[in-house]
């Protein structure tokens, strides 16, 4: 092979010697081999005493550090991979990005007075500081911040500029993230029982993963679809009530008069 740290197998993939494979990935030669030796890398392919690692060993990896990122324990990630199938870990990987999608938003930075001009609010350090206790931006520095979340804090600006009070709508914030994680934790509990758990018992079989994903990619803005229709629904039975009570207190206050 031309280059000592790669080349190509015989279908076609590039290949490494573990310095390049673990350069390919991100991670040191040492993380690569200690996942090795815990059998969470299966071998790699052997000309005499040398290895070459393809693609199955680096979409392992990937899986790896992606779990890893999400906060689940090497033993655990160990457990559920080490004796998977090879086409596993680039389907679950597959699988991650479908989730993935909804969250996949840019930060946005923003100076305090930009803002504060978004809401038609004057520049208020105490505003920031509620945004970022909610997670929705963090501090550069003392005049520049930056939107962790820009597509709520830009609604929320448009709903302050139209006329409520900036607390009122950075209290509301928490109470529809309560109440939309419970549809969402019924959703996915659903969806787990009924799909998914059958789909683990059955061993993950091959022929079963493009179905899996396909669903899931659907599932996804079909949920967030149905959840927007009631929503609306329910915001429309809502002013209705609210017009009811408030044109009985205009007909009371007209026959007092």
């Amino acid at each position: 092979m031309a280059d000592p740290a790669s080349g190509t197998g015989a279908d076609g993939d590039d290949e490494f010697l573990i310095d390049g494979l673990a350069a390919h990935v991100g991670m040191t030669v040492r993380n690569v081999r200690a996942y090795a030796g815990r059998g969470i890398l299966p071998p790699p392919r052997l000309e005499g005493r040398t290895g070459y690692y393809g693609r199955e060993h680096v979409q392992r990896l990937q899986l790896v550090r992606e779990l890893l990122d999400r906060g689940f324990t090497l033993q655990a990630i160990e457990s559920s991979i080490r004796d998977a199938r090879p086409a596993v870990a680039g389907h679950a990987l597959d699988l991650l990005r479908i989730l993935d999608e909804p969250h996949d938003v840019e930060p946005e930075i923003m100076s305090r007075a930009g803002l504060a001009a978004l809401a038609g609010v004057d520049r208020d350090a105490q505003l920031i500081d509620d945004l970022a206790t909610l997670g929705l931006v963090r501090w550069l520095d003392d005049d520049n911040v930056e939107l962790l979340q820009p597509q709520i804090v830009r609604i929320g600006a448009t709903v302050v500029n139209l006329g409520l009070d900036p607390s009122t709508v950075i209290n509301l914030y928490p109470l529809m993230r309560t109440h939309l994680r419970a549809i969402a934790d019924a959703f996915v509990t659903s969806v787990s029982a009924e799909i998914i758990d059958p789909f683990l018992e059955a061993g993950l079989p091959e022929a079963d993963w493009d179905h899996i994903l396909a669903l899931t990619e659907t599932l996804l803005p079909t949920a967030s679809q149905v959840t927007v229709a009631i929503l609306r629904e329910q915001l429309g039975d809502a002013i209705d009530e609210e017009l009811s009570v408030k044109l009985e207190m205009l007909r009371a206050a007209t026959d007092t008069a």
